[in-house]
């Protein structure tokens, strides 16, 4: 096969499943390759993709560029919140962002919120445990997978507990920007969901204004009184809906796909079980074997070369983190699943100026996670067949149905 049809192969059913075998085989044969079809340049290699994310000659494609580029224009408010935030913005734009978003981002305030993971992680698994008691099975993702980032990002943010369950739908819903291809199902549903979550946002801050509490909500009101060029109220409701799509979905995923990997390695399952201690380490080998971010782009910001490979200015730049993680040049053996894997190198969260600010809490919550159920439910195990979304961008499971009891 020539390189433009093993890379066209990822894209198709049995290719969303398991792109690592054509990845594997792309990255031999043209590791840096422009596929005409898809107008970008797809990188494979470790090294290439992290040059690529960063290198300040290699953009994000932003609201400019979308204006540029999208015939649309800016019809669709979520294509709109999308390329104007912090994910897709660019210098200076994405350093302020960043700065006000990172104040809550901190080692202590990551800390401080290790008891509501562990607490949170054991309420979801008391009514997992309840639902599976009889023998029975039931979907993973929605009693704790979801429920799990959606309430650690709502504490984050200083969302009461009980207004975050109303989220999961139009979280998703939002998430389908993400997708390089939408479908005008895509569009209707987002452009809903942006419009809905940016008007709770907008009414959170303005009661967080009257009645400051922990969270980012009350901290970027703080910092903007101080800010030399204060973001709007607009800007502040977006960044936060930002932080709840982006501190959910992605989450959700990790803790889905660390699951199944473990389930599907009864060995590196029982190494777990006997050792809690490598559940962060069972978290990071996840991360690397089958990670929830597939691929970002950038675009190029004047003429380079990225793995000998001519790169015009103007073109699009695909990185593929999931090709990248498992780099033979990196890792040994990348296809097995090893929890005792050392010396790793991950691209999963990004890496340059848009590393993404949530890794630490992600990682945080994968680990209670894996820790707890581990020792919780000897007798866990696959129940059914697990179903992936359909998603070109995001590796997740809308279905993951477990058991409890042998």
């Amino acid at each position: 096969m020539n390189p433009e049809s093993i890379l066209l192969s990822t894209f198709t059913p049995d290719g969303r499943k398991d792109p690592y075998p054509a990845l594997s085989e792309l990255r031999k044969i043209a590791p840096v390759h422009y596929s005409r079809a898809l107008d970008s340049y797809f990188l494979t290699r470790f090294d290439d993709c992290h040059a690529a994310l960063t290198d300040p000659h290699l953009r994000t494609p932003d609201l400019d560029w979308y204006d540029r580029e999208v015939s649309a224009g800016r019809e669709h408010p979520a294509a709109e919140f999308f390329y104007s935030s912090m994910l897709r913005a660019n210098s200076p734009l994405h350093d302020r962002m960043r700065r006000m978003v990172g104040a809550e981002f901190t080692a202590r305030r990551m800390a401080a919120l290790g008891s509501t993971v562990e607490e949170l992680t054991r309420e979801l698994l008391d009514t997992f445990a309840d639902a599976t008691s009889g023998g029975g099975a039931a979907n993973f993702q929605e009693m704790v997978g979801y429920p799990l980032p959606v309430g650690m990002v709502g504490a984050l943010i200083g969302v009461p507990r009980d207004e975050q369950e109303r989220f999961y739908r139009y979280g998703k819903d939002a998430g389908r920007v993400l997708e390089p291809v939408r479908s005008p199902e895509d569009w209707a549903r987002a452009d809903l969901a942006v419009q809905t979550l940016r008007e709770y946002f907008a009414e959170l801050l303005r009661r967080r204004r009257a009645d400051p509490a922990d969270g980012l909500a009350s901290t970027l009101l703080t910092l903007r009184r101080a800010a030399e060029e204060p973001f709007t109220e607009r800007e502040l409701a977006d960044m936060l809906l930002l932080v709840f799509v982006a501190g959910f979905e992605t989450t959700t995923s990790l803790l889905g796909l660390t699951l199944f990997a473990l389930l599907s390695h009864p060995d590196q399952l029982a190494l777990v079980g006997r050792d809690p201690a490598l559940a962060p380490a069972a978290v990071q080998e996840s991360l690397r074997w089958d990670t929830p971010v597939r691929m970002t782009e950038r675009v190029a910001a004047r003429p380079l070369e990225i793995g000998g490979v001519a790169v015009p200015e103007g073109a699009n730049v695909t990185t593929v983190l999931a090709a990248a993680n498992r780099d033979p040049a990196c890792h040994e053996d990348p296809d097995a699943f090893r929890v005792r894997r050392r010396g790793t190198r991950l691209l999963s969260f990004s890496a340059g100026p848009h590393f993404c600010l949530g890794a630490a809490l992600a990682r945080m919550e994968g680990a209670a996670l894996v820790r707890q159920t581990v020792a919780r439910f000897p007798d866990l195990a696959l129940a059914g067949p697990a179903v992936r979304r359909d998603s070109v961008s995001l590796r997740t499971f809308d279905v993951l149905p477990l058991s409890t009891r042998a």
